[in-house]
């Protein structure tokens, strides 16, 4: 594979969750350090546009992974921060890429962007068949406008960006902070913290009825370089691993795995969030060869032996 040979590559949120398993996916092609250039938030506001800019200069490849994201709470509790911080970031990077004349954008968007009633399993051709679900809906269009900025910028200037739509994301180093995790770390934290406190019960938003589907973070991280590498068309594709749970069974899973063996109270009266989320991922293997290869059982063992591993280290 000579596709990478002296490629100069900007990965937004490269130090985050899964920028940092994309960035180990770039060295392992033979990427040098120097030749991987990571943006760190606290130092380069990618709202600005001068930042912008700059961060794509001498560029020749640009993975846009930097978001501002969080669970069905911080959705509700910060729309508007959601959709601007996300939408203005998208848009101005990859305007900025396209006047400095770069080979390539990924921009890499997120399930929310689906309606919130989508045919099961989820197919590309049905992204615009309805509105997001309501609780994430802000974050959801603001990540699908650069689907629609890239396929205006391939019509009218030759750009060369592609739309990638993860499906939700777990593994070691996600974010556990309650206030803004998602569903499996949020679960993680209270039934390893429950087992070690000896709590009595765990309360748990929702019904449990909601399905997800879940890809383990290693494995969305290698979909992204195979699309970077082979994949060179304007229409939208599912990262995804084709495996549908039911929160139920996920916080069972999670339950068994973490010895809880106390009560789990569900609090109907908090949201569900979308219904159903399950992607049909043909697309991804046909254009690109991709199929997600961590079993969800072997992903959640290595999540929680992380999560564990490293709440230790922070008591000794």
């Amino acid at each position: 594979m000579t596709f990478w040979n002296n490629k100069k590559v900007l990965v937004t949120g490269g130090a985050g969750f899964l920028g940092s398993f994309v960035v180990e996916k770039l060295k392992e092609k033979g990427v040098s350090k120097e030749n991987i250039r990571i943006p760190r938030s606290k130092d380069t506001d990618l709202r600005r546009w001068t930042n912008c800019v700059e961060a794509v200069k001498d560029i020749d490849i640009v993975i846009h992974l930097a978001a501002k994201v969080g669970g069905i709470g911080y959705n509700q509790k910060y729309p508007a921060i959601l959709f601007y911080d996300n939408a203005i970031m998208g848009i101005q990077m990859m305007e900025a890429a396209r006047q400095e004349g770069i080979e390539k954008f990924v921009a890499v968007g997120t399930i929310c962007a689906y309606p919130k009633f989508t045919q099961v399993p989820f197919k590309e051709e049905n992204l615009w068949n309805g509105y997001p679900e309501e609780t994430n809906a802000p974050y959801g269009l603001a990540k699908k406008m650069l689907l629609v900025q890239a396929q205006a910028y391939r019509q009218q200037y030759g750009f060369n960006s592609i739309y990638l739509l993860p499906v939700n994301l777990y593994g070691p180093r996600d974010n556990f902070d309650p206030g803004s995790s998602h569903v499996i770390p949020a679960l993680i934290k209270k039934f390893v913290e429950g087992t070690r406190d000896g709590m009595d019960e765990v309360e748990v938003w929702g019904t449990g009825a909601a399905s997800r589907e879940f890809i383990y973070t290693d494995d969305a991280a290698r979909g992204i370089i195979l699309a970077t590498e082979r994949y060179n068309k304007p229409d939208p594709v599912n990262i995804g691993s084709g495996k549908e749970i039911s929160i139920r069974d996920l916080v069972d899973l999670i339950v068994e795995e973490t010895g809880f063996s106390g009560d789990i109270r569900w609090d109907a009266s908090k949201p569900d969030g979308q219904p159903r989320r399950c992607l049909d991922t043909s697309l991804a293997k046909e254009e690109f060869g991709f199929e997600a290869k961590v079993p969800f059982d072997e992903g959640l063992k290595r999540t929680i032996a992380w999560y564990t591993e490293q709440t230790h280290r922070g008591e000794g």
